[in-house]
Order: C-alpha cells, then sequence, then structure tokens
C-alpha cells in the first residue's frame, strides 16, 4: 500500500485542529522540566536534575517539531518565537533543524536528505556520527536555505554564543551543566531521532517506525510515534494516539514496526 492510499483511507484532517487546553499542553509542555531541572541543578543536584533535562529536551524537541509543521495552534510569530527561544535553551539553531527535517520528509532517506543519513549505520555508528550530524545540518542550511533561513540561523547561533559567553564569563554553574546536557543530547539526535525511527525502513521510507506500547508512549511524550507522523505530518503529536488508532481500525494488516 502507498503512502497516498492511506492517507484516503484514513479520516484525519480533524485531527489537524487543536483546542485552547491542547494548545496550552503543546506550548508549555517543556516549563515544568526545565524549572525543575535548573531548580536541583542550581542548588547542586546535577544527578537528581540529570531525568528532568532530559525530558526537558524531549519535550522541547516536540515543541519544536510541531513548529516545523506549523501545529501549535500559534500565529506565525509566535511559532517562529517558540523555535527562537528553544534555539538558546537546546544549543542548536532550530531554523536549521527545520530546514533538513522539511528536506527529510520530501526527499525521506535519499541522497538529498541530510538528516536522515543516519539511518542506514550502525546503532553505534549513528551514536559516534551525532556531532558530524550536528554540523552538518548548520552547514547545509546555510549553504541552500534562502535568506530568510540564513539569517534566522545566524540569528540563533548569534544568540546562543551570548548566552554560552556570558554563562562562562560569570561561572554561572547551575546553567554550564544545562549547556553540556543540552550538547549531548543534540549529539545523540542522530542516533535517537532518526536511526531509532527509520533503521530498515528504506524500501518504504514513509513507512518509519512505530511504538504500540503506552507506558513506552508515556515517557517518549508520544515522540515515536513515527510511522503516523509521516503519513500524516499536519497532525500535532497530541493527536498522534488518536491517529494510531484510527490507522490501527482501518488497515489492521498493515506491517508496524516497532521502534523500540
Amino acid at each position: 500500500m502507498t503512502h497516498r492510499e492511506v492517507v484516503k483511507k484514513v479520516e484525519w484532517k480533524d485531527l489537524k485542529k487543536l483546542t485552547f487546553k491542547e494548545m496550552l499542553i503543546e506550548n508549555n509542555l517543556t516549563l515544568p522540566w526545565l524549572l525543575i531541572s535548573l531548580t536541583l541543578a542550581y542548588f547542586g543536584n546535577y544527578l537528581a536534575a540529570l531525568p528532568f533535562s532530559g525530558f526537558f529536551f524531549l519535550t522541547a524537541l516536540r515543541q519544536v517539531h510541531n513548529g516545523f509543521h506549523n501545529a501549535l495552534g500559534t500565529n506565525k510569530f509566535l511559532t517562529w518565537l517558540s523555535l527562537y527561544l528553544n534555539s538558546i535553551l537546546m544549543m542548536v539553531s532550530v531554523h536549521a533543524v527545520k530546514f533538513n527535517h522539511l528536506r527529510h520528509h520530501k526527499y525521506c532517506l535519499s541522497e538529498q536528505d541530510y538528516e536522515g543519513k543516519s539511518a542506514k549505520m550502525t546503532w553505534y555508528g549513528a551514536i559516534l556520527y551525532g556531532p558530524i550530524h550536528t554540523f552538518l545540518i548548520h552547514k547545509v542550511t546555510l549553504q541552500k536555505g534562502n535568506s530568510v533561513y540564513r539569517k534566522n540561523v545566524m540569528a540563533e547561533l548569534t544568540s546562543i554564543f551570548l548566552f554560552v559567553s556570558m554563562v562562562f564569563y560569570f561561572k554561572i554553574h547551575f546553567l554550564t551543566y544545562h549547556i553540556i546536557v543540552m550538547l549531548i543530547g543534540e549529539f545523540l539526535m542522530a542516533f535517537f531521532a532518526v536511526w531509532a525511527v527509520h533503521r530498515d525502513t528504506h524500501d518504504n521510507p514513509n513507512f518509519a517506525r512505530t511504538q504500540r506500547t503506552t507506558w513506552k508512549n508515556v515517557i517518549s511524550f508520544n515522540m515515536f510515534y513515527h510511522l503516523e507522523h509521516h503519513l500524516f505530518p499536519a497532525v500535532p503529536t497530541i493527536k498522534l494516539p488518536e491517529l494510531a488508532k484510527r490507522i490501527d481500525a482501518v488497515l489492521p494488516d498493515m506491517e508496524k514496526k516497532n521502534t523500540f
């Protein structure tokens, strides 16, 4: 079954619209994890802060990912602001990630898909490739992106540089901890955000891996419903569990490879 055939069989357009409550959730999901992690780190409890930092990174990834697809339920400026602020907090130009992610959907796992290059590697190869992946997404955007993308990337990188410079100059230790953890998270993106969800799917690139175990989806904030996302990228993450139910009901025999 092709991507187009799946789209025709599954009702999904009603899932694009967020309620006011859902919009608030999608746009504020990061805040508790950020505040708790920074508070614990401020008092020197770095090990206790670590899981909360991890959840912040994951929810920030969910937030910007929805922003890439205009699925935050906010206007153009607020969506841009979300991407910009998360760039500083996540230590990466999120607009560079956006440029490559949209290309990933268009050229999924082909030579022109720079985001997806680690999908064909071994698991340990994808982990080692992580820093190169982070560098490459910025390089590709500056080379191939239009002037708006380039301006956004440069603005975000400049803001990150100023933030990091301030933190190290004033020796703000809890923010130093945050910077280090976020960089580690970025260097693992090629493994978690690409290899984990796209390994062994090159024959049908848009049919990515997915996750159907409830508790695994709870701890991963629904970020591993990747099959559903590739088939229906306009559907916000908060709606993916419902989308998965509809796909299972209409296409129970469709192969669904597990993420983990």
